[in-house]
């Protein structure tokens, strides 16, 4: 028995069933991340006025690579450019040319993923320090000589775990120190951090910027973690049809090419929600 409608059109619709599945699915996703944006942008307008991390509860500005987030950007569009081409390819019969472009999205899938876990790891890496005394710093954490790192959760200190470990004091060395609205560092000053040591017992918050940090990093990981997993699932839909799935191309061609076009528009919603969530995220 032969399922109808499997690569030519409907006569109501004019899409083949795999289309319209992928349309309705798309239409789902697009109510996942529609109530996460949602949920930053309520968020941020009602959190109290001031600069982070003076106001605890402020909404941080300019911890974000903004050149690395640009550049993955390009990444991105570059992957939905060659998805394009690819299905062109196939149809005009140069499967050579589709696995080539094929190739190259995946590339561009997977730099796209490892440049996201270089901008995870300065978050890791990176610390939020209230002393009792009212002083509040940013900066890098050493513990024993030891530094935080994405590679290794078990090394993200707080100051629960320093009192299990029973450390004493830390090395603390704090970024600059950021120029008011309007002005301008004062020359030289620019790069200079600070390095110091700090007893335990004059900390009064410790914690990386990781999720439990703030509502602004429990957003950013959240949103920009299940994006990855999407990226992650098409690449690997991807790269299947262009290497174990590609022998479908000889058994039917032009379902093959549907196919290719369907996971083709899930790449590019992917692309589409990147585009919305590096501004809103990163720029504003």
């Amino acid at each position: 028995m032969e399922i109808p409608y499997t690569y030519k059109p409907r006569p109501d619709t004019g899409l083949y069933n795999a289309k319209v599945g992928i349309w309705l699915f798309l239409a789902s996703e697009i109510m996942l991340f529609g109530a996460l944006f949602s949920s930053y942008i309520l968020l941020r307008v009602t959190s109290p006025a001031g600069e982070w991390p003076m106001v605890e509860k402020a909404w941080p500005h300019g911890l974000l690579n903004i050149p690395i987030g640009t550049f993955n950007t390009a990444v991105l569009i570059t992957s939905s450019v060659t998805v394009v081409l690819a299905w062109a390819a196939l149809k005009m019969n140069q499967f050579g040319k589709f696995r080539i472009y094929m190739v190259i999205t995946l590339l561009c899938a997977f730099g796209f993923l490892g440049i996201k876990s270089f901008e995870y790891n300065e978050k890791f890496t990176h610390y939020e320090l209230r002393l009792k005394n009212g002083q509040v710093h940013t900066g890098h954490i050493e513990v024993n000589g030891k530094h935080a790192g994405f590679w290794d959760f078990g090394s993200i200190y707080n100051l629960e775990r320093l009192g299990k470990e029973q450390v004493k004091e830390i090395s603390f060395t704090a970024d600059p120190a950021k120029p008011k609205p309007g002005e301008k560092h004062a020359e030289g000053a620019s790069h200079e951090h600070k390095k110091m040591t700090v007893k335990v017992e004059e900390i009064s918050k410790l914690d990386a910027f990781i999720l439990r940090n703030h509502t602004f990093f429990a957003i950013y990981f959240v949103v920009t973690a299940l994006h990855g997993l999407h990226v992650l699932g098409g690449a690997l839909v991807l790269g299947y049809f262009a290497f174990p799935g590609a022998k479908f191309w000889k058994k039917n061609p032009e379902q093959f090419t549907n196919r290719i076009e369907v996971a083709g528009l899930f790449w590019h919603f992917v692309d589409l929600v990147w585009i919305f969530l590096f501004p809103v995220v990163y720029l504003l």
